[in-house]
């Protein structure tokens, strides 16, 4: 039987990754701590081996760019952890902000934290609506990321406030991608963003649609976004 680390290498290839011996017991411990801590709370659905590896954390992963080495990195609605933690294993210079609205997942977080030795990594516990009007986040990040956290006509109003001038928003998202870059070209028009690329990925031994969506700031958020929380859900900017 292959251990967690063996499948997540075997996988990894597949996808062009390749992981050093510390990222392999990084990721496998994270592994553990996720399936250990999904008995008392809900992170996630997935928990065989086979499936984290490839779902979580090589799908967290498909969105690396070697010009992310250095850059402040904020992972909104971080959840579990997806894509901020993989993405800061695999490239140990990122300055990683992991956001989310539940302190409890933020507390597994932070073991998560602590026990791979992760360094220049902190949780902010923040509604994306109140981290995008804190002088603290307000455009200061180089990158943002979320992961299946909402539709980008939603999604580009609780990220693309966190992303500086130049700065690039990128969002990990499934089959129905080409549909929300259309229902969400009038958001980013208005948040200051330009879609740059969508770019079909897949994952090894599935082909379910996936893609990377790049979008660039090119020019700073109108003071009056992100709106009050629960108003980007309920009204998406462009909507009719």
């Amino acid at each position: 039987m292959m251990t967690f680390a063996e499948i997540l290498a075997e996988k990894g290839k597949e996808a062009g990754l390749e992981f050093t011996e510390r990222q392999l017991w990084q990721f496998t411990r994270y592994y553990e701590l996720l399936v250990e801590t999904n008995k008392v709370m809900n992170l996630t659905a997935i928990t065989e081996p086979e499936e984290v590896a490839v779902k979580h954390f090589i799908d967290s992963l498909l969105g690396y760019d070697e010009k992310f080495a250095g850059k402040s990195l904020a992972d909104v609605g971080t959840g579990a952890g997806f894509p901020g933690v993989p993405l800061k294993i695999y490239c140990p210079s990122l300055k990683v902000t992991l956001i989310d609205s539940l302190s409890k997942r933020l507390k597994f977080l932070q073991q998560v934290i602590d026990e791979l030795e992760l360094e220049n990594i902190t949780c902010v516990h923040l509604r994306a609506e109140d981290a995008g009007r804190n002088k603290a986040y307000r455009e200061k990040f180089d990158l943002v990321t979320a992961r299946a956290v909402a539709r980008l006509s939603v999604l580009s109003e609780y990220c693309l406030p966190l992303v500086k001038k130049d700065g690039m928003f990128v969002a990990l998202k499934g089959s129905k991608f080409a549909v929300e870059i259309e229902e969400g070209r009038a958001a980013l028009k208005i948040l200051g963003g330009k879609l740059l690329s969508a770019e079909p990925v897949k994952l090894p031994g599935l082909d379910d649609g996936r893609a990377i969506i790049k979008i660039a700031k090119i020019k700073a958020t109108p003071a009056q976004y992100p709106r009050k929380a629960g108003t980007p859900e309920k009204q998406p900017l462009g909507s009719k």
